[in-house]
């Protein structure tokens, strides 16, 4: 048995925290079918990085991006006996400048926390949910390094 915070039934919560399976896993496939645009703009971001220091911190985040993605996908195909096929059909965006660029990415991050959020939610209790928090805290991770990549280079006056 467990405990329920009577707060909780309000139907004020409902529709903010609410996820079906179904969502989570349409969520999983968008996610996962947006990584080729994703792949586009690291490799962009890093060849624009003014440092190596500053691409290597870039580089880290790529890898853990790709990381991800092979998670939800495993995820995915164990949940519903499918493969993720297909790519997004969005139309890939060049950076404009490095600065322009971490910014971009730094939203990205928050939105992909935001996003995956709403698949915890719509995940069973067990092993799906606790791989998708520790996915949740690396974006957090990467947010961090944006903001002080950001702050590197705002200092700096480069653009």
């Amino acid at each position: 048995m467990y405990w329920v915070n009577p707060y909780w039934r309000n139907s004020m919560f409902q529709p903010v925290w609410s996820t079906s399976t179904q969502q989570a896993l349409d969520l999983i496939k968008e996610a996962v079918q947006g990584e080729r645009n994703d792949e586009l703009f690291y490799d962009e971001l890093i060849k624009l990085a003014p440092n190596s220091e500053q691409a290597s911190i870039i580089t880290s985040i790529r890898d853990d991006e790709r990381g991800h993605n092979y998670m939800f996908r495993g995820m995915y195909k164990e949940l519903t006996g499918q493969d993720i096929s297909g790519i997004s059909n969005e139309q890939y965006q060049r950076v404009e400048s490095y600065l322009t660029g971490l910014q971009r990415a730094l939203q990205g991050e928050l939105a992909a926390v935001e996003k995956y959020r709403k698949i915890w939610f719509g995940l069973p209790v067990g092993i799906y949910k606790d791989t998708v928090f520790g996915i949740i805290l690396d974006e957090l991770k990467h947010a961090s390094k944006y903001n002080y990549l950001i702050t590197l280079n705002q200092n700096n006056g480069k653009s």
